[in-house]
């Protein structure tokens, strides 16, 4: 569980990668007294965080059930529940786009190649007024053709990928996010399905 000292251990975990130029599995071994690479090591869901007020709880428990459900099963009718209509949604890349509609398009493309996406895991969720950072593992196997953006297709090669994300949140009074923040290291996930 990642609690107190736990929680730590990952923000040093991360903070000690970052600094290193090592990704998180290097720097776990680096130093084996801190918390696993979440995307090779299961880390189970912790706790919530202590001293959450209403909304701070509402907004973590309402990003828990955008990942597990929503995202996992592409039930993508359902993402008004956690997105705001003009939601500005900003990618790995440093592209971003405006507008739940698009976010939807975006999110149903990951299916397209990999039917099998999902994220059933936030080793590490905190929240302070109107922000959430969770991290989260997103999974999946390159299983279908991917279309390449010109009209063709990459062929699948059926290699899994696991890769540790987070996403940065801020929500609105009513209880949607209005601006989301969404980073992975895009060389780690496309040299895990091959295409690195």
């Amino acid at each position: 569980m990642l609690r107190g000292g736990a929680a730590a251990a990952f923000g040093a975990l991360a903070i000690t990668a970052v600094t290193s130029g090592d990704s998180l599995a290097e720097a776990a071994q680096q130093y084996p007294g801190l918390l696993p690479d979440p995307a090779t090591t299961p880390v189970p869901n912790p706790p919530y965080p202590q001293n959450l007020t209403r909304a701070e709880r509402r907004h973590l428990e309402t990003f828990d059930e955008l990942d597990f459900e929503i995202f996992t099963h592409a039930d993508w009718a359902r993402l008004d529940e956690s997105h705001a209509k003009n939601v500005r949604v900003h990618w790995p890349d440093g592209h971003y786009t405006d507008g739940i509609e698009q976010h939807v398009k975006d999110l149903a493309a990951l299916f397209v190649w990999a039917p099998d996406t999902r994220i059933l895991s936030h080793p590490l969720r905190v929240a302070k007024g109107e922000l959430t950072a969770v991290t989260g593992v997103m999974q999946g196997t390159f299983t279908r053709p991917m279309p390449d953006g010109n009209g063709g297709f990459i062929q699948p090669t059926g290699k899994k990928y696991a890769i540790n994300m987070a996403t940065v949140g801020i929500w609105n009074r009513r209880g949607t996010m209005d601006e989301e923040f969404l980073f992975w290291d895009n060389q780690t996930f496309y040299g895990q399905i091959g295409l690195g």
